[in-house]
This record gives structure tokens, sequence and C-alpha cells, in this order.
């Protein structure tokens, strides 16, 4: 496979925005800004050229020179899954607090926050690190192994 690379300040972006949204809906408890966020992070792992966050980043923050990019080699799949996962999950809080389980909805919300945080701060994927255990056993569709 051809040798690929990955802008992380784009995904650093989309991770900062999901967090604030994600922060401010909490705070505010505001359950449509939940419904926003998951549709943004579903539309952008199914359709990447219609992710909201992404074009933030690039005809926003980097056009302005605010944020520079940060391109290396890497694999696209592995953070696409990551969000995708982030954006069920977040689906599944939204369900959670239409229909009054609150405290299970916002505690979906806090475990996307604070895995988006540990990506954020730490660099630690986790959403990746499942993608590519499920690569290594041999799950259909998880076929992009690790870069050496």
């Amino acid at each position: 496979m051809a040798v690929r690379k990955v802008d992380h300040s784009a995904l650093r972006t989309n991770q900062a925005l999901i967090i604030i949204a994600l922060l401010v809906a909490f705070l505010l408890n505001h359950v449509w800004l939940v419904a926003f966020v998951a549709v943004v992070m579903l539309l952008g792992t199914a359709v990447p050229s219609l992710s909201l966050f992404k074009a933030i980043y690039t005809y926003g923050l980097r056009a302005a020179g605010l944020v520079k990019a940060d391109i290396i080699e890497d694999n696209p799949e592995p953070h696409r899954f990551s969000q995708g996962f982030g954006g069920v999950v977040v689906t599944v809080a939204l369900i959670a607090l239409l229909f009054g389980a609150s405290v299970a909805g916002w505690a979906l919300v806090w475990l996307v926050i604070v895995l988006a945080g540990l990506n954020l701060f730490l660099g630690f994927c986790a959403g990746c690190f499942l993608y590519y255990q499920l690569n290594k056993l041999g799950v259909p569709g998880f076929r992009v192994a690790p870069i050496r």
C-alpha cells in the first residue's frame, strides 16, 4: 500500500470542537447540541468531504494562519473509525437523553469528551487502538495494519 499522510492538526481541531460543543451541551443542558454533534460526527465519517469540523479547520483556522498543518505518515481509516464510533456513542447518548435517561445520556457524552481529550492532549486514540486490535484479529473490514 502506498504511503499515505494525515493532517493531525485537522484531527486535533476536530477533537477540540467535539469537546467544546459537548461541554457546552452539558453545561447548558442543550440536547439539540448533542444531536448536532452526532450528525456532524456521523456525516463526517460517512462522507469525509462533508465534515463540518474539518471545513472549519481547512477554510477557517488554517486559511487564516491560526493553525499550521501537521501532516505525517498515517492511515486515515482508524481515525475515521474512531470518529464514527464516537458518533454512534453520541447518538446513543442522544437517545438516552430524549427518553429521560439523563444520567446515562450525559455519562456517554462525558465518555466521548474524555476519550477525545485523551487523544487531543495525550495523543492516544482509543478508537484507533481498537481498530488496530480488530485488524490484528483478522476481523473483516479492518484491513489496514499499523504503519511500522
